[in-house]
């Protein structure tokens, strides 16, 4: 096993194809091809399921990545230190469920501490996502909540993945809904009050459940359900069909105008929202820079 294969490795996985890491690499692909199955001949691990659809990790794969990128990536810190002369790349990724303040956090971190060469991720993704991310150490921080509803089952899954959960704030529940929204000059709202509108929800894929959900009270039946994969859509979605979907409230204004308004949602809930890491794993200084960033748009909510 070397170095290179483990790059190769961390470059398939990150592109999802054999030819696109090759070209990335400047390697011909049949060579490539052969050095991951050479590697997954020395170590006795199926790390990629290959198919005409193309290349996809497997769950072996994915921990093997995690160890891989312990190991390429120190190593390529002390190349640029010690031998090409370069500045250090900073490499900082955040898995997130799908919060517009999160997002605010990590530019903000990227514009005052981004260096002259830094490869940053921000990965808004599906709950079940943000724990393998953080598992495998593809990502430096997982950020999601913990309610009533599902703290009991999200604690199981952080035991078993070895995972460690750290709060950051507690939010009272609020409903998003577009300013012309029916409901909008009320003070507060009822869960009742919604039962007229389409309920907008983010999908899980093969973990759709309640447990699993980003938004509260997911068990409550809905008759108008809409499942879609990004907040863009979600926003139109309010704008479009008077649709609603539940939060946490924190919503800077300036990211979408008056457009959308936070009520307060007067049912007994909370979201506990907090970062995930590795029980063994320490923020880094990025790591602690962002999380700084979260709780400074969190008390100006």
């Amino acid at each position: 096993m070397t170095a290179q294969q483990l790059r190769y490795v961390i470059t398939v996985a990150e592109t999802g194809s054999i030819t696109e890491a090759a070209r990335r690499l400047f390697i011909a692909q049949p060579s490539l091809s052969s050095a991951i199955r050479e590697l997954e001949t020395e170590v006795g691990v199926q790390l990629f399921v290959r198919s005409r659809a193309g290349i996809s990790i497997t769950a072996e794969g994915l921990e093997f990545l995690g160890y891989a990128r312990q190991v390429v990536e120190p190593m390529q810190a002390l190349t640029d230190r010690y031998i090409s002369g370069r500045p250090e790349r900073q490499r900082f990724c955040v898995s997130t469920q799908h919060y517009t303040f999160t997002a605010n956090a990590f530019v903000k971190m990227v514009q005052r501490y981004g260096q002259e060469r830094y490869e940053f991720i921000f990965n808004e993704t599906q709950t079940n996502q943000i724990l393998q991310d953080v598992r495998n150490r593809f990502c430096d921080v997982g950020i999601l909540y913990l309610s009533r509803e599902n703290r009991a089952v999200l604690q199981k899954s952080f035991a078993d993945l070895d995972l460690r959960f750290t709060s950051l704030f507690t939010a009272k529940p609020h409903v998003f809904l577009h300013r012309e929204h029916p409901l909008v000059a009320c003070a507060k709202v009822r869960l009742a009050d919604l039962e007229p509108y389409p309920r907008l929800s983010f999908l899980q894929g093969a973990y759709e459940s309640p447990f699993f959900s980003e938004e509260l009270f997911s068990t409550v039946p809905s008759e108008k359900s809409i499942k879609v994969s990004d907040r863009a859509a979600i926003v139109n979605l309010m704008i479009g069909l008077h649709g609603y979907t539940i939060s946490s409230g924190i919503f800077p204004r300036h990211l979408q105008g008056e457009e959308i308004i936070a009520l307060p949602l007067d049912e007994p809930e909370y979201m506990e929202i907090g970062y995930l890491l590795n029980r063994d794993q320490s923020l880094s200084e990025l790591g602690a820079i962002y999380i700084d960033a979260l709780r400074e748009y969190a008390g100006n909510a």
